[in-house]
């Protein structure tokens, strides 16, 4: 079996204290000193590790100052199907949401969204914005469209938390999910939302379905745009 390499072993080892508490957002990690003393290795090992830990999104390395802890980094599987709230709980965050705007829409007024959700002319689409939070910290913004001939009313206060705990609580449940990503940059008004100016978003559209009399029907076509430095995406083949 092959050894791992050493640079994998600092990596792993202030990961892990990142991941356990020991490092909080915004303490500085040992220094590269410190972890060449500390593992015996040479600087430039140690150096690769960090830079790794830093294009991960786990600690901002700042010149002539040091590396600091990030917020907590979200590493999602495209396989996976777990929700923001449970996303959000898997780092150690409470995930919240607050409502920016909620609208009922004809089908002609959202064409791509009623072409996603398999709508035409009068049918109606619930529309509504909302930025989610981990800890009350901006995490992403959600542009979500909802098919009334699937969901005919939503209760306005549910989507201050999670929407999926108030579709579940209707019976409604969730067999697939087809989705596409996309990198994008920021419009000003995302930046003000998100409270951060030089990110890159990470937006995931995706199309959700149920089952109704045994035939797979879409409900939500939705947007989010995530925080670039908060979220990764994993393929595994």
């Amino acid at each position: 079996m092959a050894r791992e390499p050493k640079y994998r072993l600092v990596e792993k080892t202030v990961h892990e204290m990142i991941e356990d508490g020991t490092l909080k957002v915004g303490d500085q990690v040992p220094t590269e000193e410190e972890l060449c003393e500390q593992f015996g290795f040479s600087r430039m090992t140690v150096s690769k590790a960090l830079n790794n830990l830093s294009a991960d999104g786990y600690i901002e390395r700042v010149p002539g100052r040091g590396s600091f802890v990030t917020r907590r980094h979200v590493n999602k599987s495209l396989a996976g199907g777990a929700s923001f709230t449970e996303d959000m709980a898997a780092i150690g965050l409470k995930a919240g949401a607050r409502l920016i705007s909620y609208e009922v829409v004809s089908a002609a007024d959202a064409p791509v969204a009623a072409e996603k959700l398999g709508l035409s002319g009068t049918d109606l689409i619930h529309h509504f914005v909302r930025l989610r939070t981990g800890d009350d910290m901006p995490i992403a913004i959600s542009d979500t469209y909802i098919s009334a001939s699937v969901i005919p009313a939503i209760s306005v206060e549910c989507l201050n938390g999670s929407l999926y705990d108030y579709v579940h609580s209707l019976g409604i449940s969730t067999s697939h999910v087809d989705q596409e990503l996309r990198a994008l940059l920021p419009t000003e008004e995302q930046k003000r939302l998100l409270e951060a100016d030089d990110i890159a978003l990470l937006c995931s559209s995706h199309v959700t379905y149920t089952t109704i009399d045994g035939v797979s029907v879409p409900f939500e076509y939705i947007n989010t745009y995530y925080n670039g430095s908060v979220y990764t995406y994993r393929h595994t083949t």
